[in-house]
């Protein structure tokens, strides 16, 4: 699935920059003229994911938890209100699919040292776009702002902990987020990739039963970190 969804992504891309040699030439045609002058537009975005946690501990003697990231994908909608001519509010509700690996110090089990933590987020960022001013058929852009994430495989309601190979996070959690991007003009539509960096504000690790969790124990606390990159479509 993956891999067919970045053949079709590239596809695109890849004739999408053959048509955008005659758009951004010396003497561009200029596409969707007016099109930033609408109050209120839609579209759609696909794009990949990498997550990580940034982990702090109550006792730097003993070893880090080593975190593998794998890349996932996203999808989801994107409703934009012009607040002025360089000034947007977004909000983009999407669905994002991921998984870390995380392997714990001090065991000689893979069992007991290895977790799979996959997630299906729902995320919700309400983001401000600081655009530059428009040169032919390129403006590029910032973006920052909050976002909340609901986190469907969270574990949180279950009893079991990491005696029962059961990691748990809490269901919900806040973040920030910053990134750039460069929407560009076509002649029937507006084509926007950007990146975005995630940053949990608050800890999500659900502990252990046992306070003396060789797990959970030592960690202070476990917050997201991420990076999407996204391809969107007005």
């Amino acid at each position: 699935m993956k891999k067919l969804f970045v053949f079709i992504l590239l596809s695109f891309t890849l004739n999408s920059l053959a048509q955008a040699k005659g758009m951004f030439g010396k003497d561009p045609l200029i596409n969707l003229e007016n099109f930033d002058k609408d109050r209120v537009y839609w579209g759609y975005f696909l794009g990949f994911n990498s997550y990580d946690y940034k982990f702090d501990y109550k006792s730097m003697n003993q070893k880090d938890i080593s975190t593998e990231t794998t890349t996932g994908f996203n999808v989801g909608l994107v409703g934009d209100l012009r607040l002025q001519e360089y000034i947007n509010l977004r909000f983009e509700p999407g669905l994002y699919y991921t998984q870390r690996n995380l392997t714990f110090p001090n065991f000689t089990s893979e069992l007991d040292a290895y977790r799979e933590v996959r997630a299906t987020y729902i995320h919700f960022p309400l983001l401000l776009k600081f655009s530059a001013l428009r040169t032919g058929n390129i403006r590029p852009y910032l973006v920052g702002g909050l976002s909340t994430t609901l986190n469907l495989g969270s574990n949180s309601k279950s009893k079991d902990d990491n005696l029962e190979q059961r990691f748990r996070v809490k269901r919900w959690t806040n973040n920030y987020e910053i990134g750039f991007g460069i929407d560009m003009y076509f002649e029937y539509f507006k084509f926007s990739p950007s990146i975005r960096g995630v940053f949990g504000l608050q800890d999500e690790l659900i502990r252990d039963n046992d306070p003396n969790s060789p797990w959970t124990s030592n960690i202070e606390s476990m917050k997201t970190r991420a990076v999407l990159i996204n391809f969107t479509f007005h």
